[in-house]
């Protein structure tokens, strides 16, 4: 520890060799005793003693963190959960500036069930700790509203704000409503219904808002049986037709098989300096409650890291206390009486797509809203994304890409494509025909296509680009260098090559090459520009190809046209072969009439010589 920072030694030395081996939080503060950043640990003294111990190898973020720390303090706790629910708390306490930002300003509503006699049922956004029940939040208002009817056509309750009272009721204070006329309330407020009777509906509600339909159905099952038994037929119809409803909405809410139950399902997406986090409860296999968060990173955190810290989040949030959790892949920690689950085939792999699927859609509009508030927001994200992907330390505002193209060694080019802000610039795209290599040599070709590229950029006083791509392996990055070099732009712009077959990327001095995520937006922005170069730089080929072909001494033939040209190009190569082909040889390519045309043409051309 003192060899890596000797300037904090002295201060800091004593705290961390004080550490326990313990679970528990550790805080620490900069020399203005404000807290920056918050972490749990499973061992407080291996988790602290890393940051120093390791100060090489992480990352330039953390670095900047361990550099500002001024004091350490940690709270030892007896479980990981503990130390899990403590950092998420005192996250959101304190928001200190290096740790992961959760985004989500909006106020959910919940279903209240108010603690009062004969209790109302209803929507609410403020929650208000007076022995009400709450249930929620729902981020689908649609699916609280459904949750909310069904009740309402399955237990008919009151909707007004009498004081219904025993002493009230009994005084005869009250006179039932059209509520009541209509069916949709039992008339509590003059006794028509006992307080044991409305209890056990709303004790039937609060098993469907929780997602126990099956409950709910069974007691409906034996109440009709009951009443068939009693011969009671009419109320045994009524309780029938409440079981229809039911099993209507359960057939349209169940998503896979109804014995998952009671299970918390999390889904994560990370793209640049964003990750979303999506969240679905399931009972008895339909899906009863779909939350979805914003995590801004701070530190290079890991999918795993983000993971946890949302998984406490939300769990404490809306108060879950499933005992299954389905993840993506395996967490790193452990918690008595829950248990992680990362299925691979089945029902649970299904949830678990859905909410992929869910979480991506999200991400996906979460940007374009940003779009369309902030046009250039997508093109600095990118640019932030290449730059850390790339190790570089500007944003690469400006990229060019080369690329060599000759068919046979014929005619050899070489094209270059620029990127502005992360989007084609095609007035600066440009051709280069090569002017100093003989045959097909690709390598030369690259080295005299940067001199010459740079070389004007330099005459002419224009900027330099951030970044330049040479499309191939060491080699064509080696030849490219040798110009840079020649030129003096070492060290002034970032230099990388592309290799088509396994999508390798070479550094200069480096032999190893780095591989890229396939779905990453840097790998698809090289791509792009590298597929473009290619594009452009086939189509100028062809083009001067097809000048080529169009030779004035065969078109100035009478009944010689581009087509015939061609054809003879294509078979004799140039057009002193042809001027000494025979005349069958002519006739055999482009027919009787034709052939001799061409023959008679050079047969003159020969006697007037």
């Amino acid at each position: 520890m003192a060899g890596s920072l000797n300037k904090y030694f002295s201060h800091l030395e004593s705290i961390v060799r004080g550490l326990p081996h313990k679970p528990g939080v550790y805080q620490y503060f900069d020399d203005k005793n404000k807290i920056i950043y918050v972490g749990k640990a499973k061992d407080l003294k291996k988790r602290v003693s890393s940051y120093f111990t390791k100060i090489n190898s992480i990352s330039g973020k953390v670095q900047m963190l361990v550099r500002r720390i001024a004091d350490i303090r940690y709270i030892v706790v007896e479980t990981e959960q503990d130390a899990l629910l403590l950092e998420n708390n005192l996250i959101k306490k304190y928001q200190p500036h290096y740790n992961v930002a959760l985004k989500d300003d909006k106020t959910f509503p919940w279903i209240c069930i108010r603690n009062e006699p004969f209790p109302r049922i209803f929507p609410t956004r403020h929650v208000v700790r007076d022995g009400s029940v709450y249930f929620g939040p729902y981020a689908n208002v649609r699916l609280m509203h459904t949750l909310l009817e069904l009740s309402r056509q399955l237990y008919p309750l009151r909707t007004c704000s009498l004081a219904l009272s025993d002493k009230n009721i009994r005084a005869g204070k009250f006179r039932v409503c059209l509520e009541y006329h209509i069916g949709n309330c039992k008339g509590p407020c003059e006794g028509y219904q006992t307080i044991e009777d409305y209890d056990k509906s709303i004790a039937a509600i609060r098993e469907i808002i929780k997602g126990n339909i099956t409950t709910v159905a069974k007691q409906l099952k034996e109440l009709m049986m009951s009443y068939a038994a009693s011969q009671e037929f009419e109320k045994a119809h009524y309780v029938k037709e409440k079981l229809a409803l039911l099993d209507k909405y359960q057939s349209k809410s169940t998503v896979v098989n109804p014995s998952i139950n009671n299970v918390d399902v999390f889904s994560i997406v990370s793209a640049g300096l964003l990750a979303y986090v999506n969240f679905m409860k399931v009972m008895n296999g339909a899906i009863i409650q779909v939350h979805t968060i914003e995590l801004h990173k701070k530190l290079d955190e890991t999918p795993g890291e983000l993971l946890a810290l949302a998984i406490t989040e939300i769990r404490q949030r809306f108060e879950s206390e499933s005992p299954e959790i389905i993840v993506p892949f395996p967490m790193d920690y452990e918690i008595p009486g829950l248990t992680f689950t990362v299925p691979r085939i089945g029902d649970k792999k299904k949830l678990l797509e859905l909410s992929e699927r869910n979480v991506k859609y999200y991400q996906l509009e979460r940007e374009k809203q940003k779009e369309l508030v902030d046009p250039e927001h997508k093109s600095r994200r990118i640019l932030d994304t290449m730059m850390k992907d790339l190790r570089m330390t500007e944003l690469p505002v400006r990229i060019e890409c080369f690329d060599n193209s000759n068919i046979q060694g014929d005619s050899p080019v070489a094209a270059m494509v620029c990127f502005i802000n992360a989007r084609p610039d095609k007035g600066e795209y440009r051709h280069y025909n090569i002017k100093t290599v003989e045959g097909p040599d690709d390598f030369a070709t690259m080295e005299e296509i940067i001199f010459r590229r740079y070389k004007r950029l330099m005459d002419e006083d224009k900027p330099l680009p951030n970044l330049v791509i040479v499309d191939g392996g060491k080699g064509q990055l080696s030849a490219a260098l040798k110009s840079i070099y020649k030129l003096g732009l070492a060290g002034k712009m970032t230099v990388i090559g592309i290799a088509k077959k396994l999508e390798e990327i070479y550094y200069p001095n480096d032999s190893l090459p780095m591989y890229l995520d396939k779905k990453s937006e840097t790998l698809r922005i090289i791509q792009q520009m590298r597929d473009e170069a290619h594009r452009f730089g086939i189509t100028h080929h062809r083009k001067r190809r097809e000048k080529a072909m169009m030779t004035p001494q065969l078109t100035e033939i009478s009944g010689i046209g581009s087509n015939i040209n061609q054809k003879l190009l294509w078979k004799f190569k140039s057009v002193k072969n042809i001027r000494l082909a025979s005349l069958s040889e002519l006739q055999e390519v482009i027919g009787m009439a034709k052939g001799k045309l061409v023959y008679d043409h050079f047969q003159e051309a020969k006697n007037d010589g």
